[in-house]
């Protein structure tokens, strides 16, 4: 069974939530332009054992979408987190963050690791991604903003910076995703896509202040990521006990490109999380 929700932060900007299952609960935060849509294809089975916790991001998806650029960035999207968690009255969770989600996850295990039980980052960076050319980037948000999100949208198309041959066999396999994806895109106001992209490419490097994350955690990367394979393996490494998947096949959403090797790392990971939290011999 799922519950639709709407939390509202305290900045006054209206939160699409949605709640599934029972067990210990889950967080999963969402990429850039994407939505929690993104994780409904394995959400029966994580909600076998846990309360997964899926929101839409400020400016995506059915949440409210500020119309001041200042009404964005990570630090703001770290504190809807919380907001999201308190209202649901979840003192201690679990967190998934995939790309930009995986930036904020960072955020909110930095600002407050007595709170998160378990991690799990997929796909994302300690700092910018070295695949990210800030230049470029100043270049999209100038276009954003000045020529609107179908002008960026057809200069992403051409250059196709995450483009990889597994997201390429994605669109041929399932005819609506490209259409699904593009929704999402045009659903995200140029004031929120230039604040956060600008967030991506200028956020400070945290990989040194990863060392002190405690909790159990696992780093998801699809090994034709190559924007963010680099720095989803140099998290792994600097995390203590940080557990690596490397996805076959798979670019950077995993969770559409190679979906068993995905579940199976989750069902894994998330098992013996829950193992050891009941004291028993994890496997």
């Amino acid at each position: 069974m799922t519950e639709q929700m709407r939390v509202t932060t305290d900045d006054g900007v209206g939160l699409a939530v949605e709640v599934t299952g029972t067990g210990a609960p889950l967080v999963m935060i969402h990429g850039f332009t994407g939505v929690k849509d993104d994780f409904s294809d394995h959400l029966d089975v994580f909600a076998h054992d846990s309360t997964v916790v899926t929101f839409d991001l400020r400016g995506h998806g059915e949440s409210d979408k500020p119309e001041s650029g200042d009404a964005y960035s990570f630090d703001r999207l770290a504190a809807d987190t919380f907001a999201v968690a308190d209202a649901l009255g979840l003192e201690h969770f679990r967190l998934f963050g995939h790309s930009l989600g995986g930036m904020v996850a960072r955020r909110v295990v930095l600002g407050a690791p007595s709170r998160i039980d378990a991690l799990v980052l997929m796909s994302t960076s300690a700092g910018r991604p070295s695949g990210v050319d800030p230049e470029l980037v100043d270049v999209g948000v100038a276009v954003a903003l000045t020529e609107g999100m179908q002008v960026v949208r057809q200069v992403l198309d051409e250059l196709d910076p995450l483009g990889t041959f597994a997201n390429q066999r994605v669109r041929l396999e399932r005819p609506d995703y490209e259409d699904y994806g593009r929704r999402n895109f045009f659903n995200v106001p140029a004031v929120a896509y230039a604040a956060l992209i600008s967030d991506i490419a200028y956020q400070p490097d945290q990989l040194a202040e990863m060392r002190d994350v405690t909790c159990p955690t696992l780093v998801i990367v699809g090994e034709q990521d190559n924007a963010f394979l680099p720095d989803s393996l140099a998290l792994a490494d600097v995390i203590p006990g940080a557990e690596l998947v490397v996805v076959p096949d798979a670019g950077h959403s995993p969770q559409f490109e190679n979906p068993p090797v995905y579940q199976a790392a989750m069902e894994r990971f998330l098992g013996r999380v829950t193992a050891t939290a009941r004291g028993e011999v994890a496997t």
